[in-house]
């Protein structure tokens, strides 16, 4: 994902949860830009639109603050756990043609043979790719997919230049047929009817 997001940030000159919970009221997230070396920059970002910019996974965004801009992808996103709303972001200052780790999310499309089922072992891949160019997702198929069959992180076809952290033989999903538990639960207690009536 090429297209950068851009967001206006101002300084943030406060600090302690009684700011962080002001600056939260008046809409705004304090977050810190770090990276390259340089020191640490606390500021603030426009509440909505971070928000909406950080829907995506592993966004590349322009950070302008004054008359100057830095290219971030968001490292750590910390949420109320209750509100879901964001308290506060780690942004990661990246350069065009620099590789940085990342994890992507996987989604898993198509439908497996009929009966089968699939399990999600891994909701994510860890991978190295060039910042500007970070995929949003990686996509696994199991169209067809019959029972017993496993995908393997080395399996996931990944996109070009991205390479794959993840151990190779982490499972990342298996298919498999459900086992009637149902039903031999609804032979057993048949049986013990049948016994008690007996009695």
């Amino acid at each position: 994902m090429s297209d950068t997001l851009t967001l206006a940030a101002e300084t943030r000159t406060e600090f302690g949860k009684g700011a962080a919970r002001r600056a939260r009221a008046a809409g705004k997230i304090p977050a810190v830009l770090y990276g390259h070396g340089g020191e640490p920059v606390h500021v603030l970002l426009p509440g909505h639109a971070t928000m909406m910019a950080l829907k995506h996974a592993n966004a590349l965004l322009t950070i302008t603050l004054g008359k100057t801009s830095e290219l971030a992808v968001a490292k750590d996103v910390q949420r109320d756990p209750v509100k879901r709303t964001i308290d506060h972001v780690d942004l990661l200052v990246v350069k065009k043609g620099e590789k940085i780790a990342v994890d992507v999310p996987v989604h898993v499309v198509g439908e497996s043979f009929a009966g089968t089922i699939h399990v999600q072992e891994h909701a994510s891949l860890h991978v190295v790719a060039e910042a500007t160019h970070l995929p949003e997702a990686i996509e696994v198929s199991i169209e067809g997919l019959q029972d017993g069959t496993k995908i393997t992180a080395a399996d996931v076809t990944l996109p070009k230049g991205v390479e794959l952290v993840t151990d190779g033989e982490a499972l990342v999903v298996a298919i498999i047929t459900p086992r009637g538990a149902g039903a031999a639960d609804e032979a057993e207690e048949a049986a013990e009817a049948t016994e008690a009536a007996a009695e």
